[in-house]
């Protein structure tokens, strides 16, 4: 598996910035406001916006998911990223950061069969590949 770059600063025509978010999609901080620039959309939380997706890692009222929820989103994305072969989904390592959750919590949530156009952080290949 090909990781994510650790710094995302430029895009090419076919990447897309997977960051995570909040259901009210207010990208004041992290990753989610770094993907503003690439066209993040104030006021949608989660999907493809621009060169970016958002998986929900927090709520409406920025109250932290379960990891059940996440794990939900993440499935979501894993559907949309296998039917969008053209594209490279880079993601950052969502959940570690204002969501408070480890590597470990989140990176289980991908299960096996990732496709093979989404590249995930390096920290995440190495749980999921029982490297400690």
């Amino acid at each position: 598996m090909i990781p994510s770059p650790d710094s995302i600063n430029n895009l090419e025509v076919n990447e897309v910035f997977v960051f995570g978010s909040n259901r009210a999609g207010r990208h004041g901080a992290g990753a989610a406001r770094q993907a503003v620039k690439w066209g993040a959309i104030y006021g949608q939380g989660e999907g493809h916006m621009g060169q970016t997706y958002g998986i929900s890692t927090k709520g409406h009222k920025l109250e932290v998911l379960t990891l059940n929820e996440i794990k939900i989103n993440i499935e979501r994305f894993l559907r949309y990223a296998e039917k969008h072969p053209e594209l490279i989904f880079l993601v950052t390592a969502i959940g570690t950061g204002l969501a408070g959750y480890s590597s470990k919590q989140i990176a289980p949530l991908f299960g096996d069969n990732i496709p093979s156009n989404v590249r995930l952080p390096q920290s995440f290949i190495n749980i999921l590949n029982g490297v400690p």
